[in-house]
């Protein structure tokens, strides 16, 4: 169905948004159930709390209605945007969040599997911490491994030897890599206030910050646009890494994606440094 409604009169609740382009299903699938149980846990502490799942259809959406009916068993309200084509990972996000009057938004990956006391984790830090406009979570990859995507501000040569380089020449970067990675202070135990970049894959935010920040830069059709948004979202808030939240993530970089991607990741970072300021070495 399309949702053409205007927003709720709400102050309450969460709202999720997911942008997808051709999904794999099973991996979509998995999602929207870690999603529901998630909401779940959540629920059990904070009874009638609402939540609406945004699914955003840049194009080749599969038929996913027994997944919507699943959600609804979880009390989730959902509404599948379609019609627009394919917009862009930021602007796809944005057509949900110009609808939402939630007071928690999560800009959420079709290839992320939420711990079942994610979300609860998540509110509870938020509620405790009122400064907090933006959450992002501990992050592991499929081996449970973690993944350290928290970021400094990159340089040109960071992006291409973490993007572009083979593993057996990357290693020669081990050093430089790990400190734009952000090892040094990033680890699974301890919270880390106002990393400077944090990952799109998992944006928890306070939906007033993220009105006041006019959501993401549509003009970045795909990635770059969390750098920018994370960068701007400091202006108006704190940015919290909080571990005790837990994600897996089963995304991969743009090299691996092809040429596409590659020119893709090119123009966006073109404008980011643009935008930002220039960083060679």
């Amino acid at each position: 169905m399309n949702a053409t409604s205007a927003p709720r009169p709400e102050t309450e609740g969460l709202s999720v948004s997911v942008v997808v382009y051709r999904p794999e299903l099973a991996q979509l699938t998995s999602t929207l159930a870690s999603l529901g149980a998630a909401c779940e846990a959540l629920r059990a502490v904070r009874p009638g709390l609402p939540v609406t799942l945004y699914i955003v259809d840049n194009g080749g959406l599969p038929d996913v209605q027994r997944e919507l009916d699943a959600l609804k068993t979880h009390r989730i309200e959902t509404s599948i945007l379609s019609g627009h084509g394919n917009v862009g990972y930021g602007r796809g996000h944005n057509l949900a969040i110009e609808r939402t009057a939630s007071r928690y938004h999560l800009v959420l990956n079709p290839d992320i599997d939420l711990d079942r006391d994610a979300l609860l984790r998540a509110v509870d830090f938020f509620e405790a911490n009122p400064e907090v406009g933006l959450l992002t979570p501990w992050i592991g990859d499929e081996q449970g491994h973690q993944q350290f995507l928290c970021r400094r501000y990159p340089t040109l040569l960071d992006l291409f030897v973490r993007g572009f380089l083979p593993g057996s020449v990357r290693r020669l970067f081990t050093r430089r890599l790990a400190r734009y990675e952000m090892r040094d202070v990033i680890n699974e135990r301890d919270i880390v206030w106002d990393p400077p970049i944090v990952s799109g894959c998992f944006m928890l935010f306070r939906t007033g910050v993220l009105k006041q920040l006019a959501g993401f830069d549509a003009r970045y059709f795909l990635y770059f646009e969390d750098y920018d948004l994370s960068l701007r979202a400091h202006d108006v808030a704190r940015v919290v890494y909080a571990p005790a939240v837990r994600v897996l993530h089963h995304g991969g970089g743009a090299a691996r994606k092809g040429s596409a991607h590659i020119k893709m990741f090119m123009a966006s970072a073109y404008k980011f440094f643009s935008r930002f300021g220039w960083k060679w070495l």
